[in-house]
């Protein structure tokens, strides 16, 4: 590898503030820091006329500080072979039952947003909350030695089951939750607001995974009826697209839970279907469907994901956390 790439792969990893963006002087430098544009990423991945509005710069101004930052990350053209070579370099966080790892090809991935979405008490929530603590283990150990940060729209997060996890990997549980930043998110707009706020905190705090559990309850609430839908579409596709720049821009694991929602159309095999329409079956890179079992048993099945294949495997949820099903 050449030394540029290598200066290229550092940067793209790490904080780069505003004002190491050629051309940016202190008084821009200023204005982008004082609208929530710390690093040079959050530049890259924002829309022109938004980060104008913001600022108060000139549009064309902000146009050639957006071209400078890509200049600067090395965001050109790549051959395939280098894209191969970024996806073998992506990280991966294990479940804590081996099935599902191989399920979802590894683990839930950095750089793409994992769906999981199924009826209530389907272990939506469990996995989270088992993500949360894994992130933090050892590569070698199926984590990324990183922290969580865990957005609750509905109330579900519990303290009490990540002590629980974490005494089971052997991991001291107050460091454990030291380690994940919650925040419960009261409206959609607040839930908007977290997440454009997460492109300065997550660089600075070492965060590899974000959790918005659950990313449609809000919208649904706020935008009922037919009347609301193309508004509320809307603001889910936006908000979507944003969690996608940031599982992008820092390399972390997104992962979103969603509701299901019966569909009177269909009278054989499975009545649901996933909240949120073409925008939300089009955005993630996994899409999981979790359904009830027997006792504890729970079966998740991929249903849409560009390099997997379709199947589906059988998990448990235990105290201890999530693990492998004895008939797997």
């Amino acid at each position: 590898m050449s030394e540029e790439k290598e200066t290229v792969k550092e940067r793209s990893s790490g904080f780069i503030s505003v004002r190491d963006i050629p051309g940016v002087g202190s008084s821009i430098a200023d204005k982008l820091e004082a609208a929530g544009y710390l690093s040079a990423w959050s530049i890259v991945v924002a829309r022109a006329e938004e980060l104008a509005e913001k600022t108060g710069l000139p549009v064309l101004t902000v146009q050639k500080i957006i071209e400078s930052a890509r200049k600067m990350l090395g965001i050109t053209f790549k051959t395939a072979r280098e894209v191969k070579q970024e996806r073998l370099n992506i990280g991966k966080i294990t479940t804590g039952s081996k099935s599902l790892d191989e399920l979802l090809g590894g683990g839930v991935e950095t750089k793409t947003i994992t769906e999981f979405f199924g009826e209530y008490g389907s272990g939506k929530t469990q996995i989270c909350h088992q993500l949360s603590v894994n992130v933090q283990l050892t590569p070698e150990k199926g984590g990324l030695n990183g922290r969580a940060v865990y957005i609750d729209t509905e109330g579900t997060f519990r303290w009490e089951r990540i002590e629980a996890m974490a005494r089971a990997i052997g991991l001291d549980p107050d460091k454990v939750m030291d380690n994940i930043y919650y925040m419960r998110a009261y409206n959609s707009d607040h839930q908007i607001a977290i997440v454009d706020e997460l492109f300065t905190f997550v660089p600075k705090n070492d965060v590899r995974l974000v959790v918005l559990d659950s990313v449609t309850s809000h919208f649904r609430a706020e935008y009922p009826g037919r009347e609301h839908l193309a508004e509320r579409q809307q603001k889910l596709n936006s908000h979507l697209h944003q969690l996608m720049r940031l599982a992008e821009a820092y390399n972390v694991a997104v992962v979103v839970t969603n509701q299901v929602m019966a569909r009177p159309d269909v009278f054989y095999g499975d009545p649901t279907t996933a909240v949120g329409g073409h925008v939300l079956a089009h955005t993630p890179g996994v899409r999981v469907q979790l359904r009830k079992s027997k006792g504890n048993k729970r079966i998740a099945r991929v249903v849409d994901a560009p390099h997997l294949p379709e199947g589906e495997v059988v998990f448990v949820i235990t105290e201890e956390g999530i693990r492998d099903s004895e008939e797997e």
